[in-house]
């Protein structure tokens, strides 16, 4: 008996938003659009924190590098010493590799230029391939792989030899389906036979790490020389639970390098290869403070809509309410009767907005290169809002109608 009176309420709940069909869907509209806003921007974020991550992954986990530091003279108010050098020579790194003890793996790396062009008999990319020198050590500290070729050697490196490990958007431009080991392309003024090709890794955050020719660190040095150049050290410890005990080896290493004293800051950085992503991944907590904060909003303006709906809904219906009363139906029949309709109505805007939200975050997804993204936790949580919505703007009409009396109800006009 309980459960076809149950039914029938949800049948009575049902007909009545059918029946107020434009009331129904500018209600609706409002509650998804402020679980479109919620769903959508959480979606882009967890989108992008995937990119971030994913990309410095690339770069080289538990690793860090050692970097100019720029002079600063005044701290406080007051001068402070920094000895000798603001650029890390060649010198530096070399004299670093050999006197860093600490079970760990070594690199060297500079950038050439930015803005390089490659050439392959009639083919030719645009003047944006970025041009790095690197050792033999670096394919493996900066996370890269390779799918075709091999590595430099040693005797490579130190002979200057012209040779290039490819990127897959280079290779894919020069070559289409022709094999490009062996191939000699011209990068700049310079010719180059291609030694490997490296593993796809799309481009992330507008930034494409397959538009890269990588050339030795001493070709590097002698063809694309510029004034001052500073070299980055890059170290990937063999323990990764080591990470501080090497970083505080790698600095004093190379504080004796620079020749510092005691007195003397340290005028170099030594970035934890996590330590960008996490700034940025701190940034987004704005971000998804701010995306809470409309959803809310919008959704406290939807649940004051769907309270004000449901309160004229009771006054059309007064005369309804006073027959259902007067042939045996409850207070509580009633009142779970509204309760009901409010209820769909807010669970209907809520999928609306989350499919809607899904389909926006996923955009931005899409533009940044970050796979489809389903956010279950959202997903849920819109859910779990839209019905606390539904019954807090549904629970003060239902009781108004749950207490009319039906004497004065079925006189109402």
């Amino acid at each position: 008996m309980k459960l076809n009176l149950l039914i029938d309420n949800i049948k009575i709940s049902w007909k009545s938003i059918t029946s107020n069909t434009t009331r129904t869907v500018l209600t609706v509209l409002i509650i998804a659009f402020g679980i479109m806003a919620l769903v959508g921007i959480l979606t882009a974020t967890d989108a992008i924190k995937g990119s971030i991550s994913s990309s410095f992954e690339q770069m080289g986990a538990n690793s860090f590098s050692i970097q100019q530091k720029g002079l600063q003279l005044h701290v406080n108010g007051k001068k402070s010493r920094i000895k000798n050098f603001s650029h890390i020579t060649y010198r530096h790194t070399t004299e670093f590799k050999e006197n860093f003890k600490f079970p760990a793996l070594v690199s060297v790396s500079i950038t050439g230029t930015g803005m390089a062009t490659v050439k392959y008999k009639e083919e030719k990319t645009n003047p944006n391939i970025r041009v790095v020198g690197i050792d033999e050590n670096y394919v493996n500290t900066a996370g890269k792989v390779l799918v075709k070729g091999r590595n430099f050697t040693t005797q490579e490196i130190y002979q200057s030899r012209h040779l290039t490990i490819i990127g897959d958007a280079v290779a894919k431009k020069m070559f289409k389906n022709e094999n490009p080991l062996n191939k000699v392309i011209s990068i700049g003024n310079g010719k180059y036979k291609v030694i490997g090709v490296l593993e796809k890794k799309g481009s992330s955050m507008g930034f494409n790490e397959d538009e890269l020719c990588l050339l030795p660190v001493t070709n590097v040095r002698q063809f694309f020389s510029r004034p001052k150049m500073s070299f980055n050290i890059n170290v990937l410890p063999h323990n990764g639970t080591l990470m501080e005990t090497a970083i505080g080896e790698a600095e004093a290493t190379f504080r004796q390098v620079r020749g510092l004293k005691i007195i003397d800051d340290t005028d170099f950085y030594i970035n934890k290869s996590d330590n960008l992503a996490k700034l940025l991944l701190d940034n987004i907590k704005y971000v998804t403070s701010a995306a809470i904060i409309i959803g809310v909003i919008t959704l406290f303006g939807a649940a004051i809509g769907l309270m004000n709906i449901m309160l004229v809904a009771v006054s059309e219906r007064t005369r309804e309410i006073g027959i259902r009363k007067a042939i045996g139906a409850s207070s509580k029949v009633i009142k779970q009767q509204f309760l009901f309709e409010s209820v769909f109505i807010g669970q209907i805007g809520g999928l609306l907005g989350i499919v809607l939200g899904i389909i926006a975050g996923n955009l931005v997804a899409l533009l940044i290169g970050s796979p489809f993204i389903i956010p279950w936790i959202w997903i849920f949580g819109g859910i779990f809002l839209c019905l606390f919505v539904g019954i807090v703007s549904g629970m003060f009409p239902a009781i108004k109608a749950s207490k009319l009396d039906p004497i004065i109800a079925l006189h109402y006009e």
